[in-house]
């Protein structure tokens, strides 16, 4: 029993600085799900187009991505993915796997992409104001109006 459990934290320990914490963890590439309201958006990642809304991208964790949603009718909506070392290096650093940092390195796991998921809600291109889902109202407020603009208000001067 003494030899089996000695042989087995010795094959983990093998596999554990051989392979790098972050490749056993999650591997080299990321799942990021990127969906729109209303759905069906063309997704194009870094120029290149990628499929329609909702979709789960399996993205490779050593490269930032241009995200760019398109939906006829609608302004585009564009967001960036950016890599960031992902805190499983410290596995390797803490067990001085120096190995698994280059095999982790090499293989790019050494990355995690933010944001994980990318949610894009879109507006008609000729919409002034914006209402969030926590309530909050955005306006444009434009110093001339068109005047074909529907006046549904005006702000008076302060006299001072």
């Amino acid at each position: 029993m003494h030899k089996k459990l000695i042989s087995i934290c010795l094959a983990y320990s093998c596999f554990f600085f051989i392979a790098g914490c972050c490749t056993v963890m999650h591997g080299p590439r990321q799942s990021v799900g990127i969906t729109s309201s209303p759905p069906g958006a063309v997704i194009t990642l870094n120029g290149i187009s990628y499929g329609n809304t909702p979709l789960i991208a399996k993205l490779k964790r050593d490269t930032n991505y241009i995200v760019k949603l398109e939906l006829p009718g609608y302004e585009a909506y564009e967001t960036t993915l950016i890599k960031h070392i992902d805190v499983w290096i410290w596995g390797n650093i803490i067990s001085g796997g120096l190995i698994g940092l280059a095999v982790d390195a090499l293989t790019g796991s050494l990355y995690s992409l933010t944001p994980g998921q990318v949610q894009a809600t879109f507006a008609k291109g000729d919409d002034r104001a914006a209402l969030t889902e926590d309530g909050t109202l955005y306006i444009a407020v434009v110093l001339k109006s068109d005047p074909m603009w529907e006046k549904i208000g005006a702000l008076k001067r302060k006299k001072s």
